[in-house]
């Protein structure tokens, strides 16, 4: 032990710690000294301006679901569940067991690893009714995350400058990859149930557009699930025009009223393309999913993926794969369900009960999000910033919209840290717009 205490290890980690740091420096044979403080000139970069032009397109700019806030702050604003919702043993222990397989030193296939094709596949498939072709294995296209599949699916089968009919509002990420890809969005309102299939047919027919990306599943902001009926009118419409459904099934595993029905399974003839994410499930740090496609658009769509990325880490397939073939998974995906309802109705509750200047037109089947209304009127990015000052972080609706937003809207995530802290949230909302 040392003079004060403390072990020589524990100083020897300090001292590594404060050179890591810059604060002081080591000098072998002489001693360990203070850093001397200098003047530093402020860094210029003005010169970038002219290199770097005018940006093209407005993804140069963080979501507000991305930010972070302080650490007592309530958290509404993210796309993603909390810690303690997710398997946190069956991750660390899929990662621990295939570390020491081969998966740790070899590189994957660039369309992904065979077996986990396989289990997307079959995920897909076990939804399809009788006498609907399957998708099979080699449809399957493992990828990092949905948002890279949507760039890739954006340029290899829309193309820069032709048009991509849209739902609105939609996924903001969706919106960001298609201005980045150079696609002409075309905004489909989408109404408590889905789109109306009139409205998809004479866009279509307006615009001459080939693809219509769309979530009917726990549709990411407002939770709208769509009917039976409106899947199959849209899969219809998209057969007719000899076009693409581009369908987002991100929130698959979230389901808590309702199981998903994937428009996909209905698909037989490669008219849908499919994604399908684990990351909302397993973990964020495990950024794996699929594209299903099938014909020439899968060949596409896998060449723009190898040219992006050229693979995906087989480590974290290998540990996706270890996950979701536990006896543990659904025991997992069922605890989650409870979850989510319990959260779910305890912040619709909170609203309801503290802030009833806001509309929450529907309470989601699925999903992780409430899409509430504020009063005509009312800012929706200054309601934002002053809830923030009170210690609540919010998200505003604008940016789900690919057009302008025709109403105020925030989108309040139900699935974060401290529940408990729900009615305290309904309460500084309730307060801001009453002072606003």
């Amino acid at each position: 032990m040392t003079e004060y205490g403390a072990s020589p290890v524990t100083v020897q980690k300090a001292m590594r710690r404060l050179i890591g740091l810059g604060l002081v420096e080591s000098r072998p044979g002489v001693g360990t000294f203070v850093r001397g403080t200098r003047a530093v000139r402020p860094a210029d970069y003005g010169w970038q301006t002219a290199p770097l032009g005018t940006p093209q397109s407005r993804g140069h700019a963080l979501s507000s679901t991305q930010r972070s806030g302080a650490p007592d702050a309530i958290g509404l604003h993210s796309g993603y569940p909390a810690r303690e919702l997710l398997p946190e043993r069956l991750v660390r222990t899929a990662l621990t067991r295939v570390a020491k397989t081969e998966a740790a030193m070899m590189r994957s296939p660039a369309a992904g690893a065979p077996d986990l094709q396989a289990w997307f596949a079959a995920e897909l498939a076990s939804t399809a009714p009788a006498g609907v072709a399957s998708a099979n294995p080699r449809d399957a296209l493992i990828i990092s995350g949905s948002q890279s599949g949507l760039s890739s699916i954006f340029r290899a089968v829309v193309g820069a400058g032709r048009p991509l009919l849209i739902e609105s509002p939609t996924y903001w990420g969706a919106i960001l990859a298609a201005h980045q890809a150079g696609v002409t969005l075309v905004p489909i309102p989408a109404g408590a149930h889905g789109p109306d299939p009139v409205e998809v047919d004479r866009a279509f027919a307006r615009t001459g557009a080939r693809a219509f990306y769309a979530q009917p599943t726990f549709a990411n902001p407002t939770g709208v699930s769509w009917a039976p009926s409106t899947g199959r009118a849209v899969l219809e419409t998209v057969r007719q025009h000899g076009a693409f459904l581009i369908e987002d099934d991100w929130a698959h595993d979230l389901g808590i009223d309702a199981d998903p029905h994937p428009v996909a399974a209905y698909d037989d003839d490669g008219h849908v393309i499919y994604l399908r994410s684990l990351t909302k499930s397993v973990s964020p740090a495990i950024r794996v999913a699929a594209v299903i496609a099938r014909g020439p658009a899968r060949d596409r769509i896998l060449a723009d993926r190898a040219a992006e990325s050229m693979y995906v880490s087989g480590l974290l397939q290998a540990a996706a794969l270890d996950v979701v073939t536990q006896p543990a998974w659904r025991t997992h995906l069922r605890s989650f369900r409870d979850h989510l309802r319990d959260r779910r109705d305890l912040l619709a509750s909170s609203l309801r009960e503290h802030t009833p200047s806001v509309h929450l037109d529907t309470v989601p089947v699925g999903g992780l999000n409430l899409w509430v209304r504020l009063p005509d009127g009312r800012s929706p990015a200054a309601i934002a910033s002053a809830c923030e000052t009170r210690g609540l972080i919010v998200a505003p609706g604008a940016e789900w919209f690919p057009a302008e937003s025709p109403g105020p809207y925030l989108r309040l995530n139900y699935s974060g840290e401290n529940p408990s802290r729900f009615p305290e949230a309904a309460r500084i909302l309730e307060e801001v717009l009453s002072i606003s």
